[in-house]
């Protein structure tokens, strides 16, 4: 159970009723987001109030009624879930660089520097992110700021996205072992020759390329054949 001291209010309002429970913030969270956390975990006191300041529990009929049970521990997940929770400070500054990271990562994949076509390294777009006091919205996804981000970074870091579709060629001894690698990337076309080698086209992201190559000559001991059919 959480101390009481630490816990904040979580609330939900519900046809005219009005819920409270006291809650870890930051584990709340957490299980809102689906990671595996026990809600014994998260709550601090094994009551649902009206007023949680003053100590009114709600009462059972409204909680059944509303919820439709009185599994004590059901009605918290409800209410964790599907109303509002408290966001610290700590907390936002952990979704902003969550969401930093992943914007840095997107960007490293799927893009080049068009002058060279080669991906720009993780630490020279988070200078990029710096130099242009790129600022992560907490309350966006990554995906929903990216457009924004590489409109300030463009001024600094030339960057193109693109993908490139490759044919592969794998010899028939690596060709089943390496076919499973394969399907993890798009896998566009495949084609069993007469000698039990395999030809395969992939569609990547260009940012991977090097990432796919090194792959792809591990397993068949740099035996494949490679070859960039186009970039778009």
């Amino acid at each position: 159970m959480v101390d009481v001291d630490r816990a904040v209010v979580a609330m939900l309002d519900k046809e005219g009723c009005h819920f409270e429970i006291l809650v870890d913030a930051d584990k709340a969270l957490e299980l809102r987001k689906g990671k595996s956390v026990s809600v014994w975990d998260v709550v601090a006191v094994e009551d649902v109030f009206k007023d949680a300041k003053k100590g009114l529990k709600a009462s059972t009929n409204d909680v059944k009624r509303i919820f439709g049970t009185d599994n004590v521990e059901e009605v918290f997940l409800r209410i964790i879930k599907d109303g509002h929770v408290p966001v610290t400070s700590k907390h936002l500054a952990q979704e902003r660089e969550e969401k930093r990271k992943k914007l840095v990562a997107i960007i490293h994949r799927n893009a080049v520097d068009p002058r060279t076509g080669v991906p720009h390294p993780p630490q020279r777009i988070e200078a990029a992110f710096e130099e242009a006091k790129v600022r992560i919205d907490e309350g966006k996804t990554a995906e929903q700021q990216l457009d924004d981000v590489l409109k300030k970074i463009r001024i600094i870091l030339p960057i193109k996205f693109e993908t490139r579709e490759i044919e592969v060629i794998i010899p028939a001894s690596y060709a089943s072992h390496s076919f499973g690698m394969l399907k993890r990337y798009n896998l566009t076309r495949e084609e069993w020759l007469g000698d039990g080698s395999l030809k395969a086209v992939v569609n990547i992201p260009a940012g991977i390329t090097d990432e796919f190559f090194s792959e792809i000559n591990k397993i068949t001991r740099g035996e494949a054949e490679t070859k960039i059919l186009r970039t778009h």
